[in-house]
């Protein structure tokens, strides 16, 4: 498919060509995930549920949305390898609550590029751009982009990421808001081969030479676990505090995912 490393310069070149055309809410309470900087093996589709419940979150809302309070939210991602360093990705979100049933929300597409293992770099790196729709009911900002870096790195038992996301609405209130900063990180520890804990951290600070007052931010924790049941098998599960007004102050998510191979066993296997 070409040389990757003149491939991946195109895809970071488009993509922050792209960023002046960038919500800051693109990933919300759908998928509550840092992502790491692998990508799926070619001949193999990843598939997950990502499900996320706001025990305590908004009762009222000024932007025609539905409050998030006791909101369920069921995410259906495929994601299939292209080859050793690209994937692309799918999501289905869609949301459960009281009074509204079942409701789609929206869909997203993800392609994914990573600094091939080739190149011998000291940490993992990898870039994806999302792009979707979400109905008004649920975002008031129906069209979004998201370009994300991502850089990880294990060091003996402890695990690092981060994801300093750039987010901007191609369609909504907020399309004249301009780039929007919303990092994520994660700190984990594997205290047996089976199990690894720690903390994630999502943030939403408004525009990037404008960060928004504290009150108007998103701030939230999770602490979570997971568990390295099988190579196929991808388990995680949090409880998460919001610390801002602005935040759902209570959600609780879990990440239930699974590889299929179509071909050549994967190396994970």
């Amino acid at each position: 498919m070409g040389n990757p490393k003149r491939l991946l310069y195109l895809f970071v070149f488009f993509a922050l060509l792209s960023a002046g055309v960038l919500d800051a809410k693109a990933q919300g309470n759908y998928e509550v995930q840092v992502y790491g900087s692998d990508t799926v093996a070619p001949k193999s589709t990843m598939v997950e549920l990502h499900s996320n419940f706001t025990p305590k979150g908004s009762t009222s809302t000024d932007d025609g949305t539905y409050p998030t309070n006791h909101q369920l939210h069921e995410t259906l991602e495929i994601t299939q390898g292209l080859n050793s360093w690209s994937e692309v990705g799918f999501y289905l979100f869609t949301s459960w609550q009281d009074g509204h049933g079942v409701q789609w929300v929206g869909d997203h597409i993800r392609p994914r590029v990573r600094v091939p293992d080739s190149w011998h770099w000291p940490v993992g790196v990898s870039l994806s751009t999302e792009v979707g729709y979400q109905r008004s009911q649920y975002s008031p900002d129906t069209w979004t982009w998201e370009i994300r870096p991502i850089v990880d790195k294990s060091i003996g038992r402890w695990y690092l990421a981060v994801n300093p996301a750039l987010e901007r609405t191609w369609h909504g209130p907020d399309t004249s808001q301009g780039v929007g900063f919303a990092p994520g990180a994660k700190v984990g520890y594997d205290f047996s081969r089976k199990v690894s804990g720690g903390f994630e951290y999502y943030g939403n600070f408004g525009r990037v030479w404008s960060f928004s007052p504290l009150h108007d931010q998103q701030q939230q924790i999770f602490a979570v676990t997971d568990l390295n049941v099988s190579p196929k098998w991808e388990l995680n599960f949090g409880v998460g505090m919001g610390s801002t007004a602005s935040t759902d102050h209570l959600i609780v998510k879990a990440i239930v995912g699974r590889r299929f191979n179509w071909g050549k066993p994967s190396p994970v296997e």
